[in-house]
């Protein structure tokens, strides 16, 4: 006997409409909680729901409800801690509500976003959030807006689009990092990101996330009430894979005027920033000084323990969530909508730079 023949076939209403001796019209009705049935016919038809194993269509259900109880997410990096602990966040949340998640990676490109956008208005998810890949083309989340669908931005900005974002600001800490950096004597400081550009980066140029403007912003502000200038050769976008990052790692320190410090963007690209330093055998603090973006249980066990900028991604995932689910419901925003803040967690891994007089040990805790 061939398999598809042994495969048990599923449970239909049908099934259960005749198991409880009721229509199949009352046992859609009353498994599917719409229109008026008796409490005896209710009864009886989840009885015999639960005696067959009986699980719902739910594209079938959603047809008829106009709701699918699914909220779709896109990312763009699953891989990326920060998207793993505010997805995390997300699915809690539905969950407590009734909701599930489609997740949707899109290894931050554009074209991959707008299907992925797509795929899931056509799976007719109740609502969307999207960290978008560019702050500036947004049309297809324009699009999404514009039909109705319900719609929250996480960790970045849109540039003219009227949306619910949870993000954090970051100009302010970016810039209290690198005031940090240069009292401790750096003025080559590198800044490594994954963010895809045409052309390497000079001032003016329109960068695509608004987390990394508002980052290379508040470096640069530092610097110029410094009376210095932000060393923009230094700025490194583009870094793709781990060999690609560890390439850029080992450019800007091996150069004539080498960087004395690395911000590393996110924790992904940190773990191959790290392993670049240790091939070239040097130490943190002593040659080079390092920071991070993001705070997870790893940077308190290297040696040294990293400086890093703690953002509140899991809270951001939550209130994403509920922002969402808030206007799939119909209800009305949160009279405050809330804010979320990144703050600079000094640890050992920044010291004063080789060439300065200074001596060579992290920089205390202030």
């Amino acid at each position: 006997m061939s398999s598809n023949g042994s495969r048990r076939r599923d449970t239909t209403v049908a099934d259960v409409a005749k198991a409880a001796n009721v229509s199949k019209a009352q046992a859609a009705r009353a498994l599917g909680n719409y229109g008026a049935v008796s409490d005896d016919v209710r009864e009886r038809v989840l009885a015999a729901a639960e005696e067959l194993s009986y699980r719902p269509n739910e594209l079938a259900r959603s047809m008829n409800t106009g709701k699918s109880n699914t909220i779709g997410v896109v990312v763009g990096d699953i891989e990326n801690p920060h998207f793993g602990l505010a997805t995390r966040g997300i699915t809690d949340t539905a969950k407590k509500s009734g909701f599930n998640v489609i997740l949707i990676n899109t290894d931050e490109e554009r074209a991959a976003e707008v299907e992925a956008v797509q795929v899931l208005l056509d799976k007719r998810v109740d609502g969307l959030i999207v960290a978008p890949a560019s702050s500036v083309e947004t049309q297809h989340l324009q699009h999404v807006q514009d039909s109705g669908r319900p719609l929250v931005l996480l960790d970045r900005a849109a540039d003219g689009l009227q949306a619910d974002t949870v993000t954090v600001e970051m100009t302010g800490v970016a810039y209290e990092s690198t005031r940090y950096l240069i009292e401790a004597g750096h003025r080559r400081i590198a800044f490594i990101s994954t963010l895809k550009t045409a052309a390497p980066y000079r001032e003016g140029a329109q960068l695509d996330s608004s987390q990394i403007a508002e980052r290379v912003s508040g470096m640069r502000q530092a610097f110029l009430e410094s009376g210095l200038t932000l060393p923009e050769d230094l700025v490194r976008l583009n870094a793709g894979d781990a060999e690609s990052i560890r390439n850029i790692t080992r450019e800007v320190l091996l150069k004539p005027d080498p960087a004395t410090a690395v911000v590393a963007s996110d924790g992904l690209i940190a773990l191959s920033v790290v392993e670049a330093i240790q091939e070239l055998n040097l130490s943190i603090p002593e040659d080079v000084s390092f920071l991070m973006y993001d705070d997870f249980a790893w940077t308190r066990l290297t040696n040294p323990p990293l400086t890093v900028i703690a953002q509140p991604v899991y809270e951001m995932g939550v209130a994403a969530a509920e922002a969402l689910i808030r206007q799939i419901e119909g209800r009305k925003p949160a009279a405050i909508a809330p804010t979320f803040s990144a703050r600079l967690i000094k640890r050992s891994s920044v010291g004063a730079p080789r060439s300065s007089e200074r001596p060579s040990k992290a920089v205390p805790s202030r």
